[in-house]
């Protein structure tokens, strides 16, 4: 049986769970009592950081005291505040700390003693050059996990460069594979190779911990941000390998069913059909009135269909060009065929299904009032998680968590008077 951490003092800073709607106290969320450092910056790290702390660990966010997390500042403001940042910096309370100090470098090592994880994004090298390496920290915490979070990893020929998620997704293949097939290679609008890493992290380090209930020890978590994305694209590198067939660009369709793409609907709007089931297919096309495509010997599977993709996007096309989306939405519901809205975000705050799963929520935050936000990542019946706050101010909880540590306030001010908070 595996024994949970050690359940450490919820900060008092900040709210720690709100009373459920009947009464009752709430459920202790499944990570309560763990503790995470979030050392890293623009976005893998940070984002698995801030899953973790969805479920309940006490994440503590660490910036330079002078140079705040560049996610504060990426994309759009209001009031002079960062959106983005609101989001990635959920549920963590915030220090600054300057790494390369001799007061900075002894604080993280005590903060180290008593967290047990570390999610770090720094060149290969740099935690070491600053005295901060694994030898270091697990010495200060032989119990500690360390998430190493960079572009290439912490070794081979590549290791050196400066590694960003669009980088992964030329690197993996995504992009050679992503567009028309007429067109030039493409690269997604938002930050995906990092989304991805950023699950993959979050499941590394939990079961890292897990592995520390039987040998008692931490370990490092090496995380290349261009493997994970390269395990997504599907069995590629063994099409290759056995075929040597590499999968050219096509658009919305794909090589092992049709019809599927996105159509146009006579009101403007767009929608997308999928028919990976043979039975999905057929009812689509007697929906549309071209039951004798059917009868096509070519027709009796994925492949063979793909092949004539041309006829079905014009089978299926046609039809939804005269429908509007309502009625070719209630047409193929009634069918039980596959169909979607094409949604931009307006669509999607709006949608019952996402409403209902309650997959945005409102999150009251001090400086901006209530602000909406994608929720937490999935559902738990026993123990949920939740966004107990929005990201909070640069340094805001700094005072505090260094005095959790037992520093005076005299020695907080020698660390001001420093630069090394």
């Amino acid at each position: 049986m595996t024994t949970p951490p050690t359940p450490k003092a919820a900060p008092e800073s900040t709210p720690d769970a709100a009373p459920n709607t009947d009464g009752s106290a709430p459920a202790v969320p499944p990570l309560h009592g763990l503790r995470v450092l979030d050392l890293a910056t623009l976005f893998a790290g940070p984002l698995a950081a801030m899953m973790l702390g969805d479920f309940g660990a006490d994440v503590v966010k660490v910036e330079h005291p002078r140079k705040p997390d560049p996610s504060r500042g990426h994309g759009p403001a209001k009031d002079g505040i960062g959106l983005w940042w609101k989001v990635l910096g959920r549920n963590k309370r915030t220090i600054t700390l300057d790494l390369s100090t001799p007061g900075g470098r002894d604080t993280l090592l005590a903060l180290a003693a008593d967290a047990d994880v570390i999610v770090e994004n720094f060149r290969p090298g740099t935690l070491e050059r600053w005295g901060l390496g694994w030898e270091e920290l697990s010495a200060a915490n032989p119990r500690l996990v360390l998430a190493r979070v960079t572009g290439f990893g912490q070794f081979g020929p590549y290791s050196h460069r400066p590694g960003f998620g669009t980088l992964a997704e030329a690197m993996s293949g995504f992009a050679a594979i992503t567009g028309e097939p007429d067109g030039p290679p493409t690269l997604p609008p938002f930050g995906l190779a990092d989304s991805i890493a950023a699950l993959a992290t979050a499941y590394a380090v939990m079961t890292a911990l897990t592995a520390r209930t039987t040998t008692g020890r931490g370990q490092v978590v090496d995380m290349a941000i261009i493997e994970p994305m390269l395990s997504v694209i599907g069995p590629h590198p063994l099409w290759y390998d056995q075929l040597g067939y590499v999968q050219p660009r096509t658009g919305n369709r794909s090589r092992n069913n049709a019809p599927r793409n996105t159509y146009r609907t006579a009101d403007g709007s767009w929608v997308a059909v999928s028919t990976s089931a043979q039975s999905i297919a057929e009812r689509v096309l007697n929906l549309v009135g071209r039951p004798e495509l059917i009868a096509e010997p070519w027709f009796a599977d994925g492949a063979g269909r793909a092949a004539h993709a041309d006829v079905l996007d014009e089978a299926v096309g046609s039809w939804i060009a005269r429908h509007t989306r309502d009625e070719a939405m209630a047409a193929f519901e009634k069918a039980e065929a596959a169909i979607a809205p094409v949604y931009d975000v307006r669509d999607v705050l709006d949608d019952p299904q996402y409403q209902a799963l309650g997959t945005v929520t409102e999150v009251a935050d001090p400086e901006l009032g209530p602000i909406r936000m994608q929720n937490v990542l999935f559902r738990l019946s026993e123990t949920p998680g939740a966004i107990r706050w929005a990201g909070r101010p640069h340094g805001a909880d700094t005072a505090a968590v260094l005095s959790e540590l037992g520093l005076s306030p005299a020695e907080i001010g020698a660390l001001r008077e420093q630069g090394a908070v």
